[in-house]
């Protein structure tokens, strides 16, 4: 069955020169990103920005998530001069905040904890103007391994919840949606300070009422920062979208969300977690100074 045609409002440019030079880059340097993985809509825009989000640990990924082009097969060893090759593509795009993720790797005994922090102290040891953003997957629930992740001091860690609980079964049944939450909560637990950030899909079939019931559970876990965007179906056989939200339903998620307290919500058809990530950042940080 074809996929169905987009609205206007989620055309966006591919901008081909500009992803052909910084996929040239990052090849030679045997970096991947979730935006090529993923196949994100704002890839052109981003990498003409020469800016992207960087999948670490492989492009492998040990779980099936319906919703997620990123490929479910046997992951590779970690390399260990990954740390390296991140720090001379952050010189090389000139980058000022940086945001990292990973596929899965539940093959792995810390689900990849040590790797991410030992990320995170080569960037702080040699680039400590640049920002660290993580988005981590939830590490099969282990507190442990969260805490060698919170150790390693990122400026900000986030893991995304990414549908409503009612949905979990058929969008995302190798997770557990109190995990998640669990995940976000911990990272308070331990640092109180440390900047946490979730992201969720809407048009998988979830009703207004479902998330903002997300709104109150990330909420209760204090949890700093909220976007929300439009799923997307990669391919014929992910899950089929169940409805394009209208900008206007976006613009609403983002004022509730506000009055019901989250320090900031990004909230629009296009936003994905990682997307304008640098901005974002420096919005939380004017509204936590007021």
């Amino acid at each position: 069955m074809a996929m169905e045609r987009k609205p206007e409002w989620l055309k966006v440019s591919y901008h081909g020169e500009a992803v052909e030079a910084l996929d040239k880059m990052l090849d030679d340097l045997s970096l991947n990103t979730v935006c090529r993985e993923a196949d994100c809509p704002n890839m052109g825009e981003c990498f003409k920005k020469r800016t992207a989000t960087f999948l670490v640990m492989g492009r492998n990924c040990t779980r099936g998530c319906r919703f997620c082009n990123v490929t479910k097969e046997t992951p590779a060893p970690l390399d260990e001069r990954e740390a390296g090759h991140i720090l001379e593509a952050v010189e090389k795009m000139g980058l000022r905040h940086i945001v990292i993720t990973s596929v899965t790797r539940d093959d792995i005994v810390d689900g990849g904890a040590r790797h991410f922090a030992n990320i995170v102290r080569v960037l702080k040891e040699n680039a400590p103007e640049v920002t660290v953003e993580l988005l981590i997957p939830d590490l099969c629930g282990s507190f442990k391994a969260l805490e060698t992740v919170i150790e390693s001091c990122p400026d900000i860690l986030g893991h995304n919840v990414e549908t409503v609980p009612a949905l979990y079964a058929r969008v995302r049944p190798e997770a557990d949606y109190r995990r998640s939450i669990a995940v976000l909560r911990h990272i308070k637990h331990v640092n109180p300070d440390m900047v946490t950030k979730t992201s969720i899909m809407v048009g998988l079939g979830e009703t207004e009422e479902q998330v903002f019931e997300v709104m109150d559970d990330i909420l209760s876990a204090h949890c700093d920062i909220l976007t929300i965007g439009q799923y997307l179906q990669p391919s014929k056989d992910h899950l089929r979208v169940q409805e394009y939200v209208t900008p206007g339903q976006f613009q609403k998620y983002a004022e509730v969300g506000t009055e019901k307290g989250i320090r900031y919500v990004y909230s629009a058809p296009l936003v994905r977690s990682s997307y304008h990530a640098e901005e974002a950042f420096a919005a939380y940080g004017k509204v936590r100074s007021l």
